[in-house]
C-alpha cells in the first residue's frame, strides 16, 4: 500500500485504529493492520479528522489591508474601498496574493475550497482569470469550485449580466450573486436561477448581509428554491439580518430555510468586525443566529469570508480559529453544543459543496488531518497544531520543527 497511518484516534471513547490507504482512497480501516507501505505515520493516539472544507472565501482580494484601509469599518465604506482598489489590480499582483492564501489555508489542513471570484466591467476577468490558473496548477493539493461573484451588482453594473455567462462559460463550478447590493433582489435572484439551470450549476449567494431585517430577500430565495427543484442547491454567506429578526418572524423564515434546505454559511470573522457599527450601546454581534438554524436542521458551515482586506483587516486562513470564535460568539460551548462545531467545518460544508467521496471510510477518497491532540472533544478548543495534511493519499502538509509544503 502507499501509506499506513497507525493508532490514529477516530472518534474519543472508541479503539485507535490503522488506516490503509492505496491510490488516494482509504482501503482498510482496523484496529491493527499487518501489512507493509511505502510510508508510514506514526499517529499515537492523535485524532485524525478528513480534511477541512473551507466553503466561502475570497482568494482574489486577500491581503491588500494595507493598501487603503476601512477606517469606518463599514459595510459600506468596504465595499467602496474594495471596488477603488480592483481596477488596480494586475494578473500578477492577484496571482501572487491569491497564491499565498491559498498555501495559508493549505497549511491549515483545508483540502476542498470554495472561492468567490469577481469580476465587473472596471476589472473584467483579470481576477477570475488568475483564480481558475491556480486552481489547476493546485489540483494536487486541493480541490477547488470557484464561484462566479458579481460583487458590484449585476443590474446595477450594466455589462454584468453578459459577463455572468461568459464566467459559466470559461469554467465556473458555482453561480453567485448578491441580492443585497442590487436592486430589484428578487429579479436579481431570478437571474441567478436562469444562469444556474442553463448550465446545471448549484447557486452560492451573499445574502442579508445587513444590521437590521427590513428589506430581506431570504424568503423569497426559499420560495424560488423550492419552485425550481433547487433543494440542497443552494448556499448563502453572512445572512447577519436574521439577528435582528423577532421571534416569530424568524421561526417563520427558518422553518422556510429548512423545508428549502438552504445551507447557511456564518462568516464570524467578518460579519464581528463589520456589524452594528451604529450601535451606541447594548451592541450586537449581528451575526447570523447558528444555533437556532442548527437546531431546525439548517445546514450550518463556518468559513474564513476574507483574509486581511477592507471586509476583514486579520486572519491566517484558520479554520480551526474560525470555528473557535464561533463557540462563544453562538453560544455553542456547552457539552451538548460543542460536538456539533467540528462538522461545521467537515462534514456539514462537505454536505454544501456536493463532495460524495469524503470522509474517513473504507472507499473514501483520503483527503485527511492529523491533529495534534488526542482528544476528539478537544478538536476546535485546542486549536491544535495540523502535524499531517493528507490529500488524495499524499502527504502534503508535515509539521516538525517547521511546516513545509511538498509539491
Amino acid at each position: 500500500m502507499d501509506l499506513l497511518i497507525r493508532q490514529a484516534r477516530l472518534n474519543d471513547g472508541e479503539a485507535l485504529q490503522d488506516i490503509a490507504i492505496e491510490n488516494g482512497k482509504i482501503v482498510k480501516i482496523a484496529p491493527t493492520i499487518d501489512e507493509n507501505a511505502n510510508e508510514v505515520i506514526e499517529a499515537e493516539g492523535r485524532v485524525l479528522i478528513p480534511g477541512l472544507v473551507e466553503s466561502h472565501i475570497h482568494l482574489d482580494k486577500a491581503l491588500i489591508a494595507d493598501r487603503e484601509p476601512n477606517k469606518s469599518g463599514t459595510l459600506k465604506e468596504a465595499i467602496q474601498v474594495t471596488a477603488k482598489l480592483k481596477p488596480t489590480f494586475t494578473e500578477e499582483d492577484v496571482y501572487t496574493r491569491a497564491k499565498q492564501a491559498l498555501e495559508m489555508i493549505i497549511r491549515r489542513g483545508a483540502t476542498t475550497v470554495r472561492t468567490h471570484s469577481e469580476f465587473d466591467p472596471a476589472q473584467g476577468f483579470t481576477g477570475f482569470n488568475m483564480i481558475l490558473k491556480l486552481k489547476e496548477e493546485y489540483k494536487d493539493m486541493i480541490d477547488m469550485q470557484v464561484v462566479a461573484f458579481p460583487q458590484e451588482g449585476i443590474f446595477k453594473a450594466p455589462g454584468t449580466e453578459k459577463m455572468m455567462y461568459e464566467a459559466m462559460d470559461m469554467g465556473a463550478d458555482v453561480v453567485g450573486g448578491i441580492p443585497y447590493n442590487d436592486a430589484p433582489a428578487n429579479e436579481h435572484i431570478d437571474l441567478i436561477f436562469e444562469i444556474a439551470k442553463k448550465y446545471d450549476k448549484d447557486i452560492d449567494l451573499h445574502q442579508d448581509f445587513a444590521d437590521e431585517a427590513d428589506e430581506t430577500s431570504i424568503e423569497y430565495l426559499c420560495e424560488k428554491t423550492i419552485k425550481e427543484g433547487y433543494e440542497g442547491r443552494v448556499s448563502v454567506g453572512h445572512l447577519t439580518a436574521l439577528h435582528a429578526m423577532k421571534k416569530d418572524e424568524l421561526d417563520r423564515v427558518i422553518g422556510k430555510m429548512a423545508e428549502a434546505k438552504i445551507n447557511v454559511m456564518p462568516l464570524p470573522a467578518t460579519d464581528l468586525h463589520l456589524g452594528a457599527r451604529n450601535d451606541e450601546y447594548n451592541v450586537r454581534r449581528a451575526v447570523t443566529p447558528i444555533r437556532k438554524l442548527r437546531d431546525a436542521g439548517v445546514n450550518i458551515c463556518l468559513a474564513t469570508n476574507n483574509i486581511r482586506n477592507a471586509f476583514t483587516p486579520y486572519g491566517n486562513g484558520d479554520l480551526i480559529q474560525i470555528a473557535m470564535l464561533a463557540v462563544p460568539v453562538g453560544h455553542l460551548g456547552g457539552a451538548d453544543d460543542l460536538p456539533t462545531v467540528l462538522p461545521m467545518i467537515t462534514e456539514n460544508p462537505a454536505k454544501a459543496l456536493g463532495l460524495t467521496d469524503y470522509g474517513i471510510e473504507e472507499g473514501k477518497k483520503a483527503d485527511l488531518v492529523l491533529l495534534d491532540t488526542k482528544v476528539k472533544a478537544n478538536a476546535i478548543i485546542d486549536i491544535p497544531e495540523r502535524v499531517y495534511v493528507i490529500k488524495n493519499g499524499r502527504v502534503t502538509v508535515k509539521v516538525d520543527t517547521k511546516v513545509t509544503i511538498n509539491r
